[in-house]
């Protein structure tokens, strides 16, 4: 038998996954469960280039680095822009099925707190919110211990003459990523005298900032729907999402700009 497209998609598959709860279904509850479906299926393409490219900094490679963080970059954009899909939901219409969604909330997205860990926005309370018991949980343990994009920044600086302190390489990895000035100096003397590495710089700060905004159209998308109420499954909705705002994955970058 021949390979087809949706033999080799799992097409049916794929689309026997959004079922609404609503009885009769309410019509917009498709939209929400496709679009964050979607979410889940670009965080995971996010899980697998993060991991390449933690890979190409340890050894020191460049072009891969600068290829991957394109890719990247661009899908953090494409996320950015769903959230107009998802603001075509009037508060209204998102009210006829919320009460369905009973204890599930976007809160419990452990892909998503998988690239907060993959990127060094470490925080170990976090795991109180995954039973211990299951693959989630266990992938989130190994995350918050292994090494961060950023402690394999830290490397592939080495590789380019940048003297990262000792305490950095040896600190402990379940701790979120801080600012150092030895690394912004290091960093501004690249920036100086290698162009090819600043090109690596602004996508990386590009993606940076397309994370940030990402986080604040998604509070914002959140705000206009159900204001201060709290989230489903009792998640602090909109207060909890605003203290991750502007939370920059890379500060020793930005840290650098009024230097440049």
């Amino acid at each position: 038998m021949n390979l087809t497209y949706a033999d080799y998609l799992h097409v049916d598959q794929l689309l026997a996954l959004q079922t609404p709860r609503s009885d009769p279904p309410e019509h917009d509850e498709t939209l929400f469960i496709v679009v964050h479906q979607a979410y889940e299926l670009w965080f995971k393409l996010l899980l697998h280039e993060l991991d390449k490219i933690k890979a190409d900094f340890v050894a020191g490679r460049l072009y891969p680095a600068v290829s991957t963080f394109k890719r990247v970059r661009t899908v953090v954009k494409v996320a950015v822009e769903q959230v107009d899909i998802v603001e075509t939901l009037t508060p209204m219409s998102f009210a006829s099925f919320r009460d369905r969604l009973d204890t599930a909330s976007g809160f419990q997205s452990a892909q998503f707190r998988e690239v907060e860990f993959v990127l060094g926005y470490k925080r170990a309370e976090m795991l109180r919110y995954f039973p211990p018991d299951t693959p989630a949980h266990a992938r989130l343990v190994r995350r918050l211990n292994e090494p961060s994009v950023v402690d394999a920044f830290y490397a592939f600086l080495g590789h380019h003459g940048v003297t990262v302190p000792e305490h950095l390489l040896t600190r402990d990895r379940t701790l979120p990523t801080a600012p150092d000035e030895t690394v912004e100096d290091g960093l501004l003397h690249l920036y100086k005298t290698e162009p090819n590495l600043e090109i690596l710089f602004e996508l990386m700060t590009d993606f940076d900032e397309g994370l940030q905004e990402w986080r604040y159209r998604h509070i914002k998308l959140v705000e206009r729907t159900i204001g201060g109420k709290k989230g489903t499954g009792g998640s602090l909705g909109v207060e909890f999402l605003k203290r991750s705002l502007f939370h920059p994955v890379f500060p020793d970058l930005w840290a650098i700009r009024h230097r440049l």
